[in-house]
């Protein structure tokens, strides 16, 4: 990850990401949410296990909530 500047949000693109999936599964989308974090979780695995780990956690947590 490059250096953040200064003032600088350290919210990077995953927190968005994992922030509005959680937000469609609290919409009535959660189907939908658990579709595109497992997608994500797909392009993490190789490359970045904390990610990978964060977006596995919340389709585990997500697919409870499926019927």
């Amino acid at each position: 990850m490059p250096p953040a500047l200064p003032g600088a949000s350290r919210t990077t693109l995953d927190d968005l990401l994992l922030a509005s999936l959680s937000a469609l599964a609290a919409a009535g989308e959660v189907e939908q949410a658990c579709r595109l974090a497992g997608q994500a979780c797909a392009l993490h695995r190789s490359s970045d296990a904390r990610a990978w780990n964060r977006f596995n956690s919340l389709l585990h947590r997500l697919s409870r909530q499926t019927e």
